[in-house]
């Protein structure tokens, strides 16, 4: 096994510190994206419950239509609450918005008009959230611009805060030692920044990558900044330097070309051990690294890093190579647990795989084996696939791994029929089966399950520090990875193809999928909860998440055919409380004549339905819960369709 390395100093540590299980969300409060810089998403409150859930009311509603040019239908912020205040990333602009927790009446608003620089920006969404920091006396806002700029607000007033970097403003284009241009340059950031200690961190992202334009791009470096001045502290290399740790696995000089490899993705952090967990992305390009021979660190990876200087203690590379675009995409959650009767402080990262990697924190040995085994070789000229990836042992898979003719859609035998016609056109295999070269005549492409969507994706998962269990939705969907030749469009030898025959729109998960008159060519379930034992690395439960999508169950070629409970492709964020799992739907439903989305609650120990709340919008954000003056809100982005992006608080009557 491709083992990671760590400091023995820390070994030392954690016998001598005692265990302490993570908080979750303090004082009625929700400091962090995740709840806690553990990313567990934890709420130890339980004033709605599963006797109340389903009387839950609107508080309040804010609207973000108006903050930018445009309407925001894919509004992914996950707010923070303090001291009674709401503050959340909104809008086109990519605003920053403070409102009353009771009543939702704004505040203040900031923004930055960054023209061309936003526009070019491949990521201009209005973002996943933003940070929270004070030293008892100055309490500050920090986020990230569409166009890569870090902002800090002073969190009373909406001001920038003159003495930090550039009258408020530190330009994160600049400082990343390479040249990146400052309108250009594809490179910014969607996810929340975090804040630990005094010291502010910020990851990178880049557009998607199954068809760049070249071989060469932006490396997605890793900085440190003065949560005071703003002053940079420090940068990891994600993709190392001649002499650094990891340089070696790049073959040639691709590590000095080679790009994108950021921390797209939430990071987290142990103040305690001093500690940043980064979930660093697949490099250059997303299905072919013909240009990029060798393991590639620290792509792929799960890396912890010194705080206080930025340097590497321990890695463990979950993809070699990847191929797949399984990027790691979510915040690593950090978790407590004893394993056979041993106090383990562990951090568990959800994977598009739908494994469940689980490491000692402070060392980085895997909590159970995980097992070097051998995967099937690229056919592809120029490429070199890795012989062998890492397997869990524990826990099992929490969703479909691979394809075969018993995985496709079986509700009738002609439908099987037909569905094993389609897939003959193409590659079938197990997990880590490579993309092929595309070929009319067959085969078309490689079909890849999990796709890279998930399985999992940013918005993880949640953990109960009182039980060890955590919860994480999935998606259950087919990519289809056919590479072609084309100079045109890239100086790569291979890149992504065009259109596919047989790919359709899926309009539940907003994304393509391989279908049979419509109907996803997978079996269902489509989109599920599971819960995870994570003191015994065992899955507890797991139900079909969603409702049968209307055109499965009004289709035609199913009439007089019994239909399940589906499940939803997609992607949606879990909230754990004291009482409850409460999740969104993925997509727009007819509830009793109503066109709208289920906001759902399930029993926590047995995965039973719990209640469910009818919203206008699906959930697009994670949603989030406080208390205050003695009311307990649950509070949630929500977009879609024509709906624009709205945050809508619940509380009991």
């Amino acid at each position: 096994m491709r083992t990671s390395t760590a400091a023995c100093i820390l070994c030392l540590v954690l016998l001598t510190a005692p265990i302490a299980g993570q908080s979750g969300a303090r004082n009625g409060e929700w400091r962090t994206y995740g709840g806690d810089l553990g990313n567990t998403r934890y709420a130890p409150l339980d004033q709605i419950n599963a006797v109340n859930f389903n009387t839950l009311e609107v508080a309040w509603r804010f609207n973000t239509d108006n903050l930018g040019s445009r309407p925001e239908y894919n509004f992914q912020s996950t707010p923070l609450m303090v001291g009674g205040v709401i503050y959340s990333t909104a809008g086109s602009r990519r605003a920053v918005v403070a409102l009353d927790g009771r009543t939702g009446e704004l505040l203040w608003m900031h923004s930055v008009n960054e023209g061309a620089r936003a526009d070019e920006a491949p990521r201009n969404l209005s973002g996943r959230g933003l940070s929270y920091w004070t030293d008892g006396r100055d309490a500050r806002i920090f986020y990230v611009t569409i166009g890569y700029q870090l902002v800090a607000l002073d969190a009373k007033t909406g001001v920038r805060i003159s003495d930090f970097g550039n009258k408020g403003l530190v330009d994160l284009k600049t400082e990343m030692d390479q040249f990146v241009d400052p309108v250009t340059g594809e490179v910014g950031l969607h996810a929340a920044p975090i804040v630990v200690k005094d010291t502010i961190l910020i990851g990178a992202a880049h557009r998607g990558g199954g068809a760049p334009k070249s071989r060469t791009n932006v490396r997605g470096v890793v900085r440190g900044y003065d949560a005071r001045s703003g002053k940079r502290l420090w940068l990891f290399n994600t993709i190392p330097r001649l002499g650094e740790f990891g340089n070696k696995t790049w073959e040639g000089d691709s590590w000095a070309y080679t790009g994108n490899t950021g921390v797209w993705a939430q990071m987290s952090a142990d103040e305690e051990l001093g500690l940043v967990y980064l979930p660093v992305e697949t490099p250059t390009g997303d299905y072919y690294g013909g240009h990029r021979h060798g393991d590639g660190l620290f792509g792929d990876s799960i890396v912890a890093v010194d705080v206080t200087t930025g340097k590497r203690v321990w890695h463990f590379q979950l993809v070699h190579h990847g191929l797949w675009d399984y990027d790691t995409p979510a915040a690593p959650i950090l978790a407590d647990i004893v394993v056979d009767g041993r106090p383990i402080k562990a951090v568990a990262v959800p994977t598009k795989q739908s494994f469940m990697y689980v490491f000692d924190r402070a060392t980085g040995a895997p909590v159970w084996p995980i097992e070097e085994r051998p995967v099937p070789q690229s056919t592809i000229p120029g490429e070199r696939t890795s012989g062998t990836q890492p397997f869990p042992t524990k826990p099992p898979p929490f969703d479909r791994q691979g394809i075969s003719l018993d995985d496709l859609i079986d509700f009738t035998p002609e439908l099987r029929a037909e569905a094993t016609k389609i897939a003959s056109r193409y590659q079938l295999g197990p997990l880590y089966t490579p993309p092929v070269a595309s070929k009319p005549e067959g085969p078309i492409a490689t079909l890849v399950v999990p796709s890279q969507a998930g399985g999992a994706n940013w918005p993880g998962g949640a953990f109960d520090p009182e039980t060890g269990i955590v919860y994480v939705h999935s998606a259950t969907q087919v990519s289809t990875l056919g590479l072609v030749n084309n100079p045109k469009a890239s100086d790569m030898d291979y890149v992504l193809g065009g259109s596919v025959p047989g790919i359709a729109m899926n309009p539940d998960s907003g994304g393509f999928t391989l279908t049979v008159q419509g109907l996803p060519i997978l079996r269902p379930p489509w989109g599920r909860m599971t819960a995870i034992d994570l003191n015994q690395g065992r899955i507890v439960w797991q139900v079909p998440h969603g409702d049968t999508p209307a055109n499965v169950a009004a289709h035609p070629a199913l009439k007089g055919v019994a239909i399940p409970r589906t499940g939803r492709a997609g992607r949606v964020g879990t909230l754990v409380t004291k009482s409850l799992v409460i999740v969104g739907d993925v997509g727009f439903s007819n509830v009793n004549g109503v066109r709208g989305s289920l906001l759902r609650a399930y029993d926590k120990a047995t995965g039973k339905d719990a209640g469910a709340v009818l919203m206008p919008a699906p959930q697009t954000g994670s949603p989030m819960t406080y208390m205050l003056d003695g009311k307990q809100y649950l509070l949630v982005a929500i977009s879609g369709g024509i709906y624009g992006g709205e945050l809508r608080a619940l509380r009991l009557p």
